[in-house]
């Protein structure tokens, strides 16, 4: 369980830092309210619209891939994977952005 639990840490980083592009883009529409982050380890369309939506297409295709790798490395199922960063993404989330554990988007 440490085991995943520094993968997820260390893959968060990187999203952060390896595509500093995307992560302006990421920040900024969840800066606006457009986007928020799942309990599921994935984003969601707080406000839709298509540029919206083709960020959160693109973002989570690139941390489902990853939850499958870790997934894979560490003989966890993916669901598991999914939920241990999703906590984690929605407690790293700063107030006033939003957050979905189940139930709705709420403000942070």
């Amino acid at each position: 369980m440490k085991r995943i639990l520094n993968t997820l840490t260390a893959f968060i980083l990187a999203l952060f830092l390896a595509a500093p592009a995307l992560a302006l883009d990421l920040d900024s529409a969840k800066a606006r309210g457009l986007v928020g982050e799942n309990a599921n380890g994935y984003i969601g369309a707080v406000q839709s619209s298509g540029e919206v939506n083709a960020l959160v297409k693109s973002i989570n295709a690139q941390r489902k891939a990853h939850y499958q790798g870790i997934s894979r490395k560490n003989g966890t199922p993916l669901g598991t994977v999914e939920k241990l960063a999703g906590e984690k993404l929605i407690n790293r989330a700063p107030r006033g952005q939003y957050i979905n554990r189940g139930s709705g988007w709420v403000k942070k």
